[in-house]
C-alpha cells in the first residue's frame, strides 16, 4: 500500500469524451474532467457555476409551439436588440409570424403604438409544402436592415424606425429585381428579318414586321451561324427592342428570316414555384443569395450598392453576379460568411471566392474555389471566431474551424470537438458570445435538438441541452461543458454579450415556452428579482413557475424552499435590498479516475481511497466534495448561510472507502456563486 499526492492545476480541456477515459497516455487526460454539468470553464484554468436564467416573457400563446427563432439585430454595440420570432400561423395561404423585440434583456412594449408588444407579419403563400419550419430561417444584416430568407417563402426585411419601439417588416417581392434563369428553353423562328444597330455592347434590334412584345424581355436573339447572341433588356415597340450583346454579331447587315431564332422559356430564378434562397450574406457592397429549391448550388450577387437588384445587365464590374458551383454532385448552398473571402458552405463541401485588395469580385473574374470537402449541416448558421469560421459538419457530429492556410493558399477545416464529440448530438443552432476583454474567452454555444437520439445510448442524454465550449485560440483552449435546466433548451442566440434562450418547461402540467437570459446576478432559473416595494414577507410575482418548488434568495441569504401558490411565495423575512425566486439547477463536476505515472507502471487496476482534498477556490460560498460540505465558517460571518465568499485553499480529510476509480465529485447544494481554480488531493493506493 502506498500514498500519492495529486495536483490538477487546470481544467482547460473541459469535459472529455467517454471513449477517451482510458487514454491515460494523453496529456489532455490530466487537464480534463469526466463530466461537467452547469459550469463554464475559465480560460485561466478553473471553472465556475453557470449564471442563472432570468425570466423575460411567456410566448406559449403566441405560436411558440408551432415554431420559434431568435435573431440578433445589431446596429452597433450600443444599439443592439434580440428579435424573437414565433409562428402564429403556419399553413397556406398567408402564413403569419410574430416578432418580439428585446433590448438589454428587457421586452420592448407597445410596438408602433399599437398596444401590442409584438409586430405581426404575413409571410405570404408557401413554396412546395403546406407549412414551414421556422428554424430554417437564415439572416444577415447591414446597418439598420435585417434580411431574413427561408426556402419556402419570399425574403423579407426588418428595420428599426426613429425609436426603439418603431419597427417595420416588409416582403422584398416589390423591391427585389429577380434574375432570370433558363429552366426550360424553347426556340422559335419568327417570320421577319432583324437588323442590329451595332455588333457589340448595348444595341437596338429592329425587325421587319411586328414580332416583339414586352414578354420578350430577358429572352435571347441568336444568329443561326453563331455570330451574334443578345439578351433583350428593354421592349421599345413591336418592331424594336434594346438588347445587350453577349456574343458579337458579324456585321450590322440584316439577318434574314430563318437565319436567326428567338430563345424563350426563361423564368424568375426564385418564386413560389421554384423556391426561395436558403442563405444570405452581405459582402463587398453586395447582397448574396444562394441555395434555392430549383437552383441549390447557384449563387447570386446583387449589383454593388443596390442590394435588391440581381438582374443581369451589361457585365460591368458593379453589375449583378451569378455563379454555379462546380461540384461532382448537386450540393445545396446552406450557409455563407463574409470574411477575408466570401466563404460558401454546402452540404458536401466548402468553397470560397478569392479576392485581393485591388481585385474586387466582378462578373468577369468571379470564380468559386473548392477548399475542403467536409460539408456543413443545413440550417445551422456558421459563426465567426478569432479569424476563423466555426461550422457544424454535415452529419452533425463535429465542430470544424475553417481557417485560411498561407502555406496551401486555401482553407483547412480542423475538428475542434474531437476530444468532446459526445456533446455534439444533432445540433440545430449555434451562437457565439465573443470575449469582451483579455480575461475572457469566446463562448461557443451548441444547441442539441430535443428529439434527437442521445450519445451512442440513452445513458448519456445530451438532447435538448446546450454544449458550451470555452475557446481561447491564443492559449489553445477548447474547454466544453454541458448546460441543463428544469426543462428543455429550444433556442439560443447572443446579443453582443447577452445570451438569450427559449426554454420549454412543464408548469402545472402544461407545456410552456419562455424567453429567458443568462444573467450573472442570478443563481436560479426562470427567475425573477424584486428590488423595491418590500413590505412583509409575501410576494406575488412568480406565476411563470406556478406550483414549482423554488429557491428563495433574500439579501444574500438563502431562505427555506417554498412552493409557488397563486403566483406567491413567502420569504423568511422582509427583504432590504432584493428578492430572487427561481428554480434550482444541479451543478456537478466529476474528475477523471485518478492516475499517475509510476516507474512500475500505472495504478489503474488498483483500489484507491481519497484521503484528503484541498480545493483552491475564488469567491466561493458553497462547495460539496464527495458528498461532504466544505466548511467556510472561518471566513467573516454574514451573507449566504452566514458565510461571505471565500477565496483561498480549504483542506478537507477523513474520506472513507476504497473503490476502483478514485473520482472526485464537486457539487453544490445551495444556489450561490462558485469558482474552483485547482485541486490537490492525497490518495491511498491498495492492491
Amino acid at each position: 500500500m502506498s500514498r500519492i499526492q495529486q495536483y490538477q492545476a487546470s481544467f482547460t480541456i473541459g469535459e472529455l469524451d467517454p471513449l477517451l477515459q482510458g487514454r491515460i497516455d494523453l496529456q489532455q487526460y490530466y487537464t480534463s474532467v469526466q463530466s461537467a454539468k452547469n459550469v463554464i470553464f475559465e480560460p485561466q484554468g478553473g471553472f465556475s457555476r453557470r449564471p442563472g436564467l432570468k425570466f423575460l416573457l411567456d410566448i406559449t400563446n403566441d405560436g411558440a409551439a408551432n415554431g420559434h427563432y431568435l435573431v440578433p439585430f445589431e446596429f452597433s454595440v450600443d444599439e443592439s436588440f434580440m428579435v424573437c420570432i414565433t409562428a402564429v400561423k403556419t399553413d397556406n395561404p398567408n402564413a403569419k409570424i410574430r416578432m418580439f423585440f428585446f433590448k438589454d434583456a428587457a421586452l420592448l412594449t407597445n410596438i408602433n403604438s399599437s398596444g401590442n408588444n409584438y409586430l405581426e407579419f404575413t409571410v405570404g403563400t408557401l413554396y412546395e409544402v403546406t407549412n414551414f419550419d421556422i428554424n430554417r430561417l437564415y439572416y444577415t444584416q447591414s446597418a439598420d436592415t435585417l434580411i431574413l430568407v427561408h426556402p419556402n417563402f419570399a425574403p423579407f426585411k426588418v428595420q428599426r424606425g426613429a425609436t426603439n419601439t418603431s419597427w417595420t417588416a416588409t416582403a422584398l417581392t416589390s423591391e427585389l429585381t429577380i434574375p432570370k434563369h433558363a429552366f426550360t428553353i424553347t426556340t422559335s423562328n419568327p417570320s421577319s428579318t432583324i437588323t442590329p444597330s451595332a455588333v457589340d455592347g448595348t444595341i437596338e434590334i429592329t425587325a421587319g414586321s411586328s414580332i416583339f412584345s414586352s414578354s420578350n424581355v430577358d429572352q435571347f436573339i441568336e444568329a443561326a451561324d453563331g455570330f451574334g447572341r443578345a439578351r433583350i433588356v428593354n421592349f421599345i415597340s413591336a418592331t424594336k427592342v434594346e438588347a445587350f450583346v453577349e456574343v458579337p454579331f458579324f456585321d450590322t447587315n440584316s439577318i434574314s428570316s430563318g437565319s436567326w431564332f428567338l430563345e424563350s422559356g426563361y423564368e424568375d430564378a426564385w418564386s413560389n414555384n421554384r423556391g426561395w434562397p436558403v442563405s444570405a450574406t452581405f459582402h463587398e457592397g453586395r447582397l448574396f443569395f444562394g441555395g434555392s429549391g430549383s437552383l441549390p448550388s447557384t449563387l447570386f450577387g446583387s449589383k454593388v450598392g443596390q442590394f435588391f437588384n440581381f438582374k443581369a445587365a451589361e457585365g460591368l464590374d458593379d453589375d449583378a453576379i451569378k455563379i454555379t458551383l462546380a461540384t461532382d454532385s448537386v450540393n445545396t448552398i446552406v450557409g455563407m460568411r463574409s470574411g477575408r473571402d466570401l466563404q460558401i458552405f454546402t452540404t458536401g463541401a466548402e468553397f470560397f471566392i478569392p479576392q485581393g485588395d485591388l481585385d474586387p469580385i466582378t462578373p468577369s473574374n468571379v470564380v468559386a474555389k473548392s477548399s475542403t470537402k467536409r460539408g456543413a449541416k443545413a440550417f445551422v448558421r456558421p459563426q465567426a471566431a478569432e479569424g476563423g469560421t466555426l461550422f457544424i459538419q454535415r452529419q452533425g457530429k463535429a465542430i470544424r474551424e475553417l481557417l485560411f492556410s498561407d502555406v496551401e493558399l486555401s482553407y483547412v477545416a480542423n475538428n475542434i470537438s474531437l476530444l468532446a464529440s459526445h456533446l455534439i448530438v444533432d445540433p440545430i443552432k449555434t451562437a457565439l458570445r465573443a470575449a469582451t476583454d483579455t480575461t475572457e474567452g469566446d463562448l461557443l454555444l451548441i444547441l442539441n435538438g430535443e428529439d434527437s437520439t442521445g450519445y451512442r445510448d440513452s445513458s448519456i442524454p445530451f438532447t435538448g441541452q446546450i454544449a458550451a465550449f470555452m475557446l481561447n485560440k491564443g492559449q489553445n483552449i477548447v474547454a466544453p461543458s454541458h448546460l441543463v435546466t428544469d426543462g428543455v433548451f429550444k433556442d439560443v442566440a447572443v446579443d453582443v454579450d447577452i445570451i438569450y434562450t427559449i426554454v420549454k418547461r412543464t408548469i402545472g402540467g402544461a407545456t410552456k415556452f419562455y424567453v429567458e437570459v443568462f444573467d450573472d446576478d442570478f443563481t436560479t432559473d426562470s427567475a425573477t428579482q424584486i428590488t423595491s416595494g418590500f413590505s412583509g414577507a409575501t410576494y406575488n410575482s412568480f406565476g411563470n413557475i406556478e406550483g414549482k418548488s423554488v429557491k428563495i434568495i433574500r439579501d444574500d441569504i438563502v431562505d427555506t424552499d417554498d412552493t409557488v401558490s397563486s403566483s406567491a411565495i413567502t420569504a423568511g423575512g422582509t427583504p432590504l435590498r432584493y428578492l430572487e425566486v427561481g428554480l434550482d439547477y444541479d451543478v456537478e463536476v466529476k474528475t477523471n479516475p485518478v492516475e499517475t505515472r509510476l516507474s512500475s507502471g500505472t495504478i489503474s487496476s488498483q483500489k484507491k481511497r481519497i484521503l484528503e482534498i484541498t480545493p483552491n477556490v475564488f469567491k466561493t460560498q458553497n462547495l460539496v466534495i464527495n458528498n461532504r460540505m466544505i466548511d467556510f465558517t472561518t471566513a467573516p460571518l454574514a451573507g449566504i448561510g452566514g458565510v461571505t465568499a471565500f477565496t483561498g485553499k480549504k483542506r478537507t480529510h477523513g474520506f472513507l472507502g476504497y473503490d476502483n476509480d478514485g473520482v472526485i465529485t464537486i457539487s453544490q447544494d445551495q444556489p450561490v456563486f462558485m469558482t474552483v481554480l485547482s485541486l490537490a488531493y492525497k490518495v491511498s493506493v491498495g492492491q
